[in-house]
């Protein structure tokens, strides 16, 4: 018995880096790779030699017929056409894709708990019945799927269909639902359907027999996606993978995954408001600046092709502390309403608080109210709050800001018709802003009179024939005097 164990491998232990992978034999605080620290988590390697040696046989022979396959090419002997793309049947999910999902590319979806990933996957699929789609779930049964699939199928009862077309009833004979965590079971399975699209629903959930550690570990998740990528390029699949949201906000799972796939798209909002973003942080096949925003009802998501119209209170006349500013989020410009209250604070500190904008620029705007403008808000409570739970990251909302915090404090609303968009520098004045033609534009369509912007925008502009009046102004003095006389 001892002779027999000394002739077996022991596991062994390795270290890598939660950020970018990087490998290493003993506990490092701080990475070598990326810099970062305390990063290094502990992960153990199955001892067996003969498996390990078969796969390292079985990569190097991979590797061998690869380079046989690749040579060196001049540029201009490349050729090059368009990118064959899938229709997905929704406009907002087309938009943030850069056209449609291009074969053989891998998606990663990321999202938090329950903000809506699988519902948004599975009604999109829904409406693909011309396609063959592999449905892997590693977290929820196939009657659960079933349920939320019938659900989502009958939503034109609720009057959520958009137009005829979704008061059909939706064939699902082409959907293939597997639930299944191991990866060589749902290789198995994809070449007994031979689907056209997969879905790994989530990569957090998937093992392979190669690594001996635990689902959702570093190795696990590294390994699976590389494994799907291999596939998605190979066969010309398009592969969908979703992801989970860690407490920081960013994807779980090794740095390195967004690095594997071709696209990264982030479904954000907030759980106590309706609306949903659809944002690309990383596209290969498209614009990095296109977003899709969605409305979650009770049978489903449901695209919102105007959110000017749904952001904006309509009976807002006579009230205090609201301004109206014309944003751009990713490439679509939409009106928003900027919301301030502004009172004595009660308890001798000043609170500070924004809700859909950042904290720090707040901070700065006040400090640049008081100390240009001439405003005291020192012993004043400021809460700021961007209606809709959207929060914006527009640097043209300054403006806006500034306009709510001084009609919340003098108690005196601005009139009706009027918006603003521009940006606020430390100076006290009113810096350019881009794209300031689809801004007017946006607030010309929904019956605007009157916009503030700043002056440097009017180069190049042409105020004539325009039905909104043009108001360029170079310092905050000069809008707040337009707004309250």
């Amino acid at each position: 018995m001892l002779l027999k164990w000394s002739y077996m491998a022991k596991d062994k232990i390795a270290y890598v880096c939660s950020h970018c992978g990087q490998e290493s034999a003993k506990w490092i605080g701080k990475c070598p790779s990326c810099g970062q620290w305390n990063t290094f988590k502990e992960i153990r390697i199955a001892g067996d030699s003969g498996q390990m040696a078969a796969r390292s046989a079985a990569s190097n022979l991979r590797n061998a017929r690869h380079n046989e396959k690749n040579k060196a090419m001049r540029l201009n002997e490349i050729s090059y056409g368009d990118v064959p793309r899938i229709d997905m049947r929704d406009d907002e999910l087309n938009r943030v894709l850069g056209g449609g999902l291009v074969q053989g590319s891998i998606i990663l979806l990321g999202g938090e708990p329950g903000i809506g990933k699988s519902t948004l996957t599975l009604q999109t699929i829904l409406n693909l019945t011309d396609k063959r789609i592999l449905y892997v779930s590693g977290e929820e049964s196939a009657q659960q799927l079933k349920m939320r699939a019938e659900r989502l199928m009958n939503k034109a009862s609720d009057g959520l269909a958009k137009g005829p077309e979704d008061t059909e009833p939706t064939d699902s004979s082409q959907l293939l639902i597997l639930t299944e965590t191991s990866l060589e079971s749902i290789f198995n399975n994809i070449k007994e359907t031979l689907p056209e699209i997969v879905i790994i629903d989530s990569i957090q959930t998937i093992s392979t027999e190669e690594v001996d550690s635990s689902p959702g570990s570093i190795t696990q998740v590294r390994e699976c996606a590389a494994a799907l990528l291999r596939f998605a390029k190979s066969s010309g699949v398009p592969v969908i993978l979703i992801g989970h949201i860690n407490k920081e906000g960013s994807l779980a799972g090794p740095k390195i995954l967004e690095h594997i796939v071709d696209t990264v798209i982030q479904f954000e909002g907030d759980q106590h408001y309706m609306y949903r973003i659809l944002r690309s942080i990383k596209n290969r096949f498209g614009s990095t600046s296109e977003l899709g925003i969605y409305e979650m009802g009770q049978n489903g998501l449901r695209q919102v092709s105007n959110p000017s119209e749904l952001l904006l209170t309509q009976d807002n006349d006579g009230l205090s502390g609201i301004a109206i500013s014309s944003a751009i989020e990713g490439a679509r410009p939409f009106l928003l309403e900027t919301q301030a209250l502004v009172s004595t604070a009660a308890y001798g500190t000043p609170q500070r608080s924004a809700t859909g904008f950042d904290q720090r620029r707040l901070n700065m705007l006040l400090a640049v109210l008081e100390k240009r403008v001439g405003f005291k808000l020192v012993q004043k409570d400021v809460f700021l709050n961007i209606a809709g739970g959207l929060r914006v990251t527009d640097l043209a909302m300054d403006l806006s800001v500034i306009a709510a915090v001084l009609s919340s404090n003098v108690d005196t609303p601005i009139e009706s018709g009027w918006c603003m968009a521009g940006e606020v520098g430390l100076s006290g004045e009113v810096r350019p802003v881009s794209r300031i033609e689809q801004r007017v534009a946006e607030a010309q369509k929904l019956g605007f009179k009157d916009i503030i912007i700043p002056k440097n925008n009017m180069q190049g502009m042409k105020a004539r024939g325009l039905g909104i009046r043009l108001h360029p102004v170079r310092k905050v003095e000069e809008a707040l005097r337009l707004l309250f006389g």
